[in-house]
C-alpha cells in the first residue's frame, strides 16, 4: 500500500484501462470522420485525462 492507502497497482489498472477505452473510441471517430490517427490520438489524450483525473479521484478518498 501506499501512503494514501491505496494500493500501488489500482491506479495504475485505472489509467490503463482508460487509455484502452479512450484509444478504441478515438479509433471510432477516427473512422466516421475518416481520419483514424486524429481519432486515436483524440481518445487517447481523453483517455489519459479521465485515468489521471479517477486516479487522483482515488488517493483523494
Amino acid at each position: 500500500m501506499t501512503e494514501n492507502n491505496v494500493p500501488e497497482g489500482k491506479s495504475n489498472k485505472q489509467l490503463s484501462m482508460w487509455v484502452a477505452i479512450g484509444v478504441a473510441i478515438g479509433a471510432g471517430l477516427g473512422v466516421a470522420l475518416d481520419n483514424i490517427a486524429i481519432g486515436v490520438a483524440i481518445g487517447l489524450c481523453l483517455g489519459v485525462a479521465i485515468g489521471a483525473a479517477q486516479s487522483a479521484r482515488s488517493r483523494k478518498d
